[in-house]
């Protein structure tokens, strides 16, 4: 009833459904490789880079967007600046920013800065913008000095005549793109620019000489060499204002002048104090002295005893001493009455 089908028949049949499931898988990975990457593919091969399929799969394996790759190289292409897309792609994976480095590149090229892809790469892996960078070189950008977020509107400085002036600058600089990995930034700027400022009025016998002649200012501070080991490179210092301000001199020694008095007082109380002290000490000097008086006149009586019994002392001779201490009350008691009556 069953009819026995050949081996060779079989094996022919299931190559045969082999080579469909094959064909249908790589129709399959082609349509999807198509949808991905087609619009991509056609675009780079039209604009003179082609990129091959197995590039686009590469990208696709490693999570790389291909279409800001390729958009990237078309941009390089279409300027004439040779650019692999082994260092876009590495570019990518380090997390840089591939559009805006091409677009640098492509603007120094206009401008005919020389700047080489690894060193625009480097630039903005460093957290600068790279395209700003090549802006500013071509285009000079003005620093405010003082900053106007700094909360200060003046850089303030006082001559030697201790009048205070108060100055704002403008600094014109343009990007150094040998420094500016590393390379101080517009704060390290701001910063010289107001030392110097400082320095320069400060050093004036006169604020009048500052006044009469700002560029004065400009041309100490652009001596100094501000720029040096920063990402910029100055152009100019304009000065686009200075101010008379307080007299600091007059306040310096009014201010001296007061704690000179202080201190005076200060000497003086101390006399004082020395001399009430002191006159305490002599009170206290007398009253002791007058006590050894009372003492030692208290030892008469003692004496004038001992005498009597002594036989040295006679009783006519004690008379005659008593009417003269009499004598001498009395004496007193008239010269302390005329002494009174004259005052």
């Amino acid at each position: 009833m069953f009819e026995t089908i050949p081996p060779f028949v079989l094996i022919s049949e299931t190559l045969g459904i082999i080579i469909l499931l094959l064909g249908g898988l790589a129709f399959l990975v082609g349509l999807i490789l198509f949808i991905q990457f087609g619009n991509l593919w056609l675009r780079a091969r039209f604009s003179g880079c082609p990129v091959s399929v197995g590039t686009f799969v590469g990208m696709w394996l490693r999570k790389v967007n291909a279409r800001v790759i390729v958009e990237s190289l078309i941009m390089a292409t279409k300027a004439g600046i040779p650019v692999e897309i082994g260092k876009l792609e590495a570019h990518y994976l380090a997390n840089g920013d591939v559009r805006r480095v091409v677009e640098a590149l492509v603007a120094a090229n206009k401008a005919n800065i020389p700047l080489f892809f690894e060193r625009a790469a480097a630039i903005d892996l460093a957290g600068r913008d790279v395209l700003d960078a090549v802006r500013t070189s071509v285009l000079p950008k003005v620093i405010d000095c003082p900053a106007a977020v700094g909360g200060r509107n003046t850089i303030d400085a006082v001559a030697k005549d201790g009048i205070q002036l108060k100055a704002r600058a403008r600094v014109t600089v343009r990007t150094n793109l040998d420094q500016l990995v590393g390379g101080a930034t517009e704060e390290t700027i701001i910063a010289r620019v107001g030392e110097g400022i400082v320095t320069t009025i400060g050093s004036a016998e006169s604020h009048k000489r500052v006044l009469e002649n700002p560029d004065l200012i400009s041309k100490t501070v652009l001596d100094k060499g501000l720029d040096s080991g920063t990402a910029y490179e100055i152009l100019s210092i304009d000065i686009a204002d200075v101010d008379v301000g307080e007299n600091i001199g007059a306040k310096l020694q009014e201010v001296q002048a007061e704690a000179d008095k202080r201190i005076a007082q200060a000497k003086a109380e101390e006399r004082r104090a020395m001399a009430v002290a002191r006159g305490q000490e002599m009170e206290a000097l007398a009253k002791e002295n007058r006590a050894k008086v009372i003492l030692a006149e208290a030892e008469i009586p003692k004496a004038i005893a001992e005498a009597f019994r002594t036989g040295n002392l006679g009783v006519l001779d004690y008379y005659n001493l008593r009417n003269i201490q009499a004598d001498t009350r009395m004496r007193d008691s008239i010269a302390g009455e005329g002494a009174a009556e004259k005052s």
